[in-house]
């Protein structure tokens, strides 16, 4: 590398010619004076540079930068160059025989020198509002706490430098600029330290503002909404028999609308024997389950204990087209008035009767829902069956039948509604035609 110079103001009474400096044609040797570090190129001899850094091929012509990347120029570092097949150098002052060729002493001094003082930047006292300014009064600019002479220097002679030549590097002013970059982020970094333990003592070498004590803190689970307990699963529906088992309040002077409505749905006669098809209506507005009276009708009749035994008939329920009788499910009132119509009473023990003289077989709704004193609350299911029984029994031709023998059971016929002894012989209550004993 060449010499480095700092680029300074030459003395007046040095210059000649018009502007009193060096004559024509000739430069001014380089020395080491204080300047802004930008690299200066050196007294050439007489003859001018090289040939091959003319561009226009002639020696003497002006210096133009370009060539080998290592440009060698004279009296720098490099020494000489004159072995090896090299060009002929120009005759120049160099080193004494012998000796290999260092750093020139100007060069190591240029970087001892004390740096010219330099004016601010702005002026503090200027009647420009609008000049800038600077907080600080020295630096240039910069915090005081990373200021130092030799990088205020280095500094200073960056900025007076071209834009097409990098600064000078010294080593001081790296050095002192490393520094002071290590100091900033030492600062830095105790600030931020500072500032997580302080934050960090509201919380743990403390109680924060709004923080309850450990020991009054509420439990993991307070607060957070209660998980939706497992749905219970539904209960089961009651079985037939646990319906058929259940009474129902009822008016026993109940009177209903009168208008009957049939039972939809259809249920096949389950048998061979002769088929007997029928409809089950239910008077409207009585509020009881028509479903449940067309299936007890159904299962009653076509049991093997019901009228149905050994297959001699079997029953069919139809909703629509010509049943051979209507089974009607109605009020005590209604009762009585459909049971008059064929010369019969029902009103005085409030039971039901076979309408003969119409297709009504009629079930009086308080005996379905209250039941008999001859069975008790406990024999609901059994009543119902022996009312089915009965009434269709009157239907198919069959009279009343009393008990014979005591402690026998009754025979379906008899009207076991009333009572259970007749003429000093008790019998036991019996639904069933065909009982299996």
């Amino acid at each position: 590398m060449g010499r480095h110079s700092r680029k300074g103001h030459v003395p007046k009474d040095a210059r000649t010619g018009a502007e009193g400096g060096p004559p024509p044609g000739e430069r001014e040797a380089v020395t080491a004076v204080p300047g802004n570090g930008r690299r200066r190129r050196a007294a050439e001899p007489d003859g001018g540079p090289w040939p091959e850094q003319q561009p226009s091929g002639y020696y003497g012509a002006p210096q133009t930068r370009g060539g080998h990347p290592e440009h060698h120029e004279a009296g720098g570092g490099w020494g000489d160059w004159t072995q090896g097949g090299q060009r002929p150098q120009p005759p120049r002052p160099g080193p004494a025989p012998g000796r290999v060729p260092g750093p020139r002493r100007e060069y190591l001094e240029a970087f001892d020198q004390t740096p010219s003082p330099r004016a601010p930047r702005t002026d503090p006292n200027s009647s420009d509002p609008f000049a800038p300014r600077t907080d600080w009064d020295t630096g240039h600019g910069r915090p005081p706490e990373i200021q130092d002479d030799s990088d205020s220097d280095a500094l200073a002679d960056t900025e007076g430098a071209p834009e097409d030549e990098p600064p000078a590097k010294g080593g001081k002013g790296r050095t002192f600029t490393g520094i002071a970059a290590a100091a900033v982020t030492t600062v830095l970094a105790v600030v931020v330290a500072g500032q997580v333990a302080a934050d960090r003592s509201g919380t743990i070498g403390g109680q924060s503002s709004g923080e309850r004590p450990a020991d009054e803190r509420p439990a993991r689970s307070e607060g957070r909404p209660t998980p939706p307990q497992a749905a219970e699963p539904p209960a089961a529906a009651p079985s037939y028999r646990q319906l058929m088992a259940r009474q129902f309040p009822i008016d026993p002077e109940l009177t209903a609308s009168g208008d009957f409505a049939a039972v939809p749905g259809f249920d096949k006669a389950p048998g061979k024997g002769r088929k007997i098809r029928y409809r089950v209506d239910v008077e409207k507005g009585l509020g009881m389950d028509a479903g449940l009276f067309a299936r007890a009708v159904q299962e009653t009749l076509n049991d093997d204990r019901s009228w149905a035994h050994g297959g001699a008939m079997t029953f069919e329920r139809i909703s629509s087209g010509e049943p051979e009788f209507v089974i009607t499910l109605a009020s005590p009132g209604t009762t009585a008035v459909w049971c008059a119509k064929s010369g019969l009473d029902t009103t005085v023990d409030n039971v039901s009767c076979d309408s003969a003289s119409t297709e009504r077989v009629m079930i009086n709704a308080f005996r379905w829902a209250q039941g008999a004193e001859t069975y008790g609350d406990d024999g609901m299911l059994a009543y119902r069956q022996m009312l089915i029984n009965h009434e269709i029994g009157h239907r198919l031709g069959y009279n009343h039948v009393n008990c014979s023998t005591p402690g026998a059971l009754a025979p379906v016929m008899q009207q076991q509604t009333k009572t259970l002894e007749i003429g000093g012989i008790k019998c036991r209550a019996n639904p069933w035609v065909h009982p299996g004993e």
